[in-house]
């Protein structure tokens, strides 16, 4: 599949609260994020997704994080949510993605779990940790895996090595801590995701 967005770089949200989802979010898409994930097993995340989908839905692709059971594939799409994302392969969450319609990214390590997720139906793969395993790792693994699905580096990304993961074959990041910490001020926040757009695109550049 082509992914959605035009930055291919998700925002994940862990911990984030209600009360300043919307200041948080705000800075990331000034700063052109337009794919933002809100993990499950943050606090009231079923009150944040539905603030976020109703200023910013027709231009964000919002969705869940962490989703590791059938059940919490429906209550996300019945919130409005399109992206799901998970830390590891489920058959059952892949199918139910699958019938919502929604963009999965499934979470994986090895060639057996990834060939397994694109054999379930999944539309992206989530290779995680993907920075703790390198570059050459990653290079390996894709050239088992078919083309036409996007992977997503995961885990440990940082705007220093964000090249790296890149010109190693991921289609884009998912970018955890290193971005959003919970508690931290929506000015960090953009600092952060200024730092990270800056890497992509000087990584577009050299790959032009």
């Amino acid at each position: 599949m082509t992914w959605p967005t035009k930055l291919p770089l998700i925002a994940i949200l862990r911990g984030i609260q209600p009360q300043e989802v919307l200041a948080h979010v705000a800075e990331l898409q000034a700063c052109g994020f337009d794919a933002i994930e809100i993990p499950l097993n943050s606090p009231n995340w079923q009150i944040s997704l539905p603030l976020c989908l109703e200023r910013w839905g027709g231009q964000i692709l919002f969705g869940g994080g962490t989703v590791l059971h059938a059940r919490e594939v429906d209550a996300l799409a019945h919130l409005g949510g399109r992206l799901l994302v998970t830390p590891n392969t489920s058959a059952s969450v892949i199918a139910r993605a699958a019938h919502h319609r929604m963009i999965s990214c499934i979470g994986c390590m090895t060639p057996t779990e990834a060939l397994a997720a694109v054999a379930a139906g999944a539309r992206c793969l989530k290779l995680f940790p993907a920075a703790h395993m390198g570059a050459g790792y990653i290079r390996s693994m894709l050239a088992v895996l078919p083309r036409s699905v996007p992977v997503f580096a995961v885990g440990g990304v940082t705007p220093e090595n964000l090249p790296q993961l890149l010109q190693a074959g991921c289609r884009g990041a998912g970018l955890g801590s290193e971005l959003y910490r919970a508690g931290q001020s929506p000015r960090q926040t953009r600092e952060n995701a200024e730092a990270y757009v800056e890497a992509y695109h000087c990584c577009q550049g050299v790959a032009g």
